[in-house]
């Protein structure tokens, strides 16, 4: 999660979005198109729930990836949000 964190603050300004960490979780504001994502751990399921473009995404642990897979497409973490983010905002957005 701290590597997300990392990675979205290091491009928020440049692709055109808020960060702000809640309570544990991260949120992402949009103003233009206008929107919202909210990215939050669940420690006890060692999973990481997002919430982003109308669709919940829910990640588990992975050990032969060390990382946070979908499991229906197989997308790791970084890769993931960072699509979420280009289609968003409609501009290419790289976390990795």
């Amino acid at each position: 999660m701290e590597r997300l964190i990392r990675a979205l603050y290091a491009v928020e300004e440049a692709a055109g979005f808020d960060v702000e960490e809640r309570g544990g979780a991260v949120h992402l504001t949009f103003d233009e198109p206008p929107g919202t994502f909210v990215i939050s751990p669940n420690s006890a399921a060692r999973q990481i729930w997002i919430s982003a473009l109308s669709t919940s995404f829910k990640l588990d642990w992975s050990e032969a990836y060390t990382d946070f897979v979908l499991t229906q497409s197989g997308e790791l973490l970084l890769p993931l949000v960072s699509r979420l983010l280009t289609e968003q905002t409609g501009n290419a957005v790289s976390l990795e």
